[in-house]
């Protein structure tokens, strides 16, 4: 058996796919997850969907006691715990930030008095903000963001000072943070956390910016998931996905196998200590034609995506891929097309049943004033 890896929030939906590739290439793979209900279900045990070969630790990562077991023996660490989501973030700050910051302090601390060799942390896309843009005039703007105002008139695009819409470029890891979400400022602080301890213990860590993951065991039920599941969670109760501003927002999918091989790239590169990836298909795609496309291999094509023109606290519109250091550096390719992995997911999704929490969800940041 290869080397020990500990997968924190391992039994989770990139975890398990994490867990999969890393059996296959013969690691020996440890998994701590809290088994948090809002992804599992209440009262959930060790998911069916998890390698039978993965050493299940039921625990929190805030809880010292937990993560120091977890870390007995391994050479290798991948941080994957965390509270997910931009919308609930916002109001669920307390809890997303103890998860997200106080568990990585937590995680950090016991490997202080661990001899490990690599430390790579699952951060996101959402550092971002919005993406970057080139104006009419060929100027790239790095630091843009749009206005309530505009967004109540219903001007979702991004202009510049003249008024003139900005165009999407593909974004490199340089490009400064823009954090306009509580769950951004968290992955964040988590990339900056995880790097420094790598630094300062001579550790090479590395964090892999994921954009929008899909595929098969993503949790239905959560409101708060990926936009590929919860549209399929809604065509599943015969209800229309609901797609907010005016569907025409452009966002990288990725799948979650694509996400599995880097994350086994970054373990076995020997160039990426106290580097950034994104990691992404490299392909953007229309939020409403994502929708489409689901709808049409759930053979649901029938039920047309519901355009809702409101914008939500934390959104942005636009953010789109450049890979070519991961391609560079890492070797990654993206080998799953949107076609194939929605594809995937489709087939996966027959004969199962959802509970559609979508409109709770909704209700919740329409009281705080969380949507315009």
């Amino acid at each position: 058996m290869g080397k020990g890896v500990l997968i924190t929030g391992g039994a989770g939906f990139l975890g398990s796919y994490v867990a999969d590739e890393l059996l296959r290439c013969g690691y020996k793979v440890r998994a701590l997850d809290n088994l948090w209900p809002q992804v599992h279900g209440d009262g959930a045990t060790r998911p069916d969907y998890l390698n039978k070969e993965v050493e299940l630790i039921v625990g929190d990562v805030r809880d010292p006691s937990a993560v120091k077991t977890a870390c007995d023996g391994v050479s290798i660490v991948v941080h994957f715990a965390a509270c997910v989501g931009v919308a609930q973030s916002m109001y669920r700050i307390r809890s997303y930030s103890d998860t997200n910051v106080m568990g990585t302090a937590v995680l950090l601390e016991a490997l202080c008095a661990k001899n490990i060799e690599k430390l790579v942390v699952a951060s996101s896309m959402s550092i971002y903000g919005e993406g970057l843009y080139v104006g009419p005039d060929g100027a790239v703007h790095e630091n843009v963001s749009r206005q309530a105002h505009a967004l109540l008139d219903g001007q979702f695009e991004v202009l510049d000072e003249t008024g003139a819409i900005l165009e999407p470029l593909p974004t490199p890891e340089t490009k400064p943070p823009s954090l306009q979400s509580i769950y951004a400022s968290n992955k964040h602080a988590q990339e900056v956390m995880c790097l420094a301890f790598g630094r300062g213990y001579g550790i090479p860590a590395c964090a892999l910016r994921f954009w929008n993951a899909y595929g098969p065991r993503q949790a239905l039920s959560n409101p708060y998931t990926g936009a590929l599941a919860i549209f399929a969670s809604r065509l599943l109760n015969d209800k229309p996905p609901l797609v907010f501003e005016d569907g025409r927002q452009m966002r990288d999918f990725v799948s979650a196998h694509d996400v599995a091989r880097a994350v086994r790239l970054a373990i076995e590169s020997p160039h990426c200590g106290q580097e950034v990836f994104n990691v992404a298909s490299g392909r953007p795609v229309s939020v409403v034609e994502v929708a489409r496309r689901i709808a049409a291999e759930m053979g649901k094509d029938h039920i047309a995506p519901e355009i809702t023109g409101k914008c939500r606290a934390g959104d942005i519109r636009n953010c789109i891929a450049d890979i070519s250091k991961a391609r560079r550096v890492l070797g990654y390719e993206p080998r799953v097309s949107l076609e194939e992995g929605v594809k995937e997911l489709a087939a996966w999704l027959a004969g199962r049943s959802s509970v559609d929490r979508l409109m709770h969800a909704r209700e919740e940041l329409a009281v705080r004033g969380l949507t315009t």
